[in-house]
């Protein structure tokens, strides 16, 4: 149990990630981020914040255009294959009972962020934890117009990508000392992050409230 616990650790440790496992674990967490119902758990703003980060400061062994255009195409591809699966299992989706790598909770949540952006939920859910995950799923659940769904797919996937992405590398080769604040630039990333989620889920509570109050 403990070098299971450890694993989990080193896995959502984006540090660890880029030391040890390089571009190559950055593509395939970006892609199964982007996608896989199991990948909503995993680090992806500021893995790719750091992924620019490090290859300004030559701290992994791949170019910044190799590790952007790697990052880019997985985001894309995982959005497809989240389409293709909410395409594939449809209603099911919601009838599946939660477990470790699903929660239904999710679903439902990207379900009522989709309701109230639309395709454009593909776009702003990128920089959205857990949205990012399931907003490709339900588009390809309620099946959204496949042109539309790869225009929002690729718009998403390049404005994600670039921000934050090239941020990272261009404050890396202007300010190469930011490497030793790295652990308060995750800290900041990940509050950033969680607090559309934060505000949504306070929105909801005193929404629940209210109406049993009323009744």
């Amino acid at each position: 149990m403990q070098d299971l616990w450890l694993s989990i650790q080193q896995l959502m440790n984006p540090e660890y990630l880029l030391s040890h496992g390089g571009f190559y674990i950055v593509v395939l967490i970006v892609f199964a981020e982007t996608g896989l119902f199991f990948g909503f758990f995993l680090p992806g703003d500021y893995l790719l914040f750091l992924a620019g980060l490090f290859c300004a400061l030559g701290k992994i062994d791949v170019d910044i255009t190799t590790m952007y255009l790697g990052i880019l195409s997985a985001g894309i591809l995982g959005n497809f294959t989240g389409y293709w699966f909410g395409y594939r299992t449809g209603p099911m989706l919601f009838k599946r009972k939660d477990s470790f790598l699903f929660k239904r909770k999710y679903v439902i949540m990207a379900e009522e962020f989709y309701q109230k952006y639309g395709g454009t939920a593909l776009v702003i859910g990128r920089f959205v934890p857990i949205i990012r995950t399931f907003a490709p799923i339900f588009a390809g659940v309620v099946k959204l117009n496949f042109r539309k769904f790869v225009l929002y797919n690729i718009i998403g996937a390049f404005l994600w990508a670039s921000l934050l992405t090239l941020t990272g590398y261009f404050l890396g080769v202007k300010f190469p000392f930011i490497i030793h604040y790295v652990e308060y630039i995750i800290v900041g990333l990940i509050v950033i992050a969680f607090l559309p989620i934060a505000i949504a889920l306070l929105k909801r509570w005193l929404k629940n409230k209210k109406q049993t109050k009323q009744s």
